[in-house]
């Protein structure tokens, strides 16, 4: 299956969606997500990352890399 994806600007609650010469499917299944700018974290785990971050910069030695960090946070979770 081929799937196309684009993030589209929506004016007068309406958009257009133009297809690729090569898409030949007769009919298609449209699904609409509304996208923000900006991704959105829930608050609990923005305090989370907050208080880590905190812990990462009061003891830079212990901030070996972002990977180690992802890995504590997730721990957390």
């Amino acid at each position: 299956m081929d799937a196309i994806r684009q993030f589209v600007d929506v004016k007068d609650n309406s958009f257009q969606i133009t297809l690729p010469e090569d898409f030949k499917a007769k009919r298609v299944e449209v699904i609409i997500l509304p996208s923000d700018d900006q991704f959105q974290i829930s608050k609990e785990t923005q305090n989370l990352l907050n208080e880590r971050k905190a812990d990462y910069l009061k003891n830079p030695e212990n901030a070996t890399d972002f990977d180690q960090f992802i890995d504590d946070l997730e721990n957390d979770l």
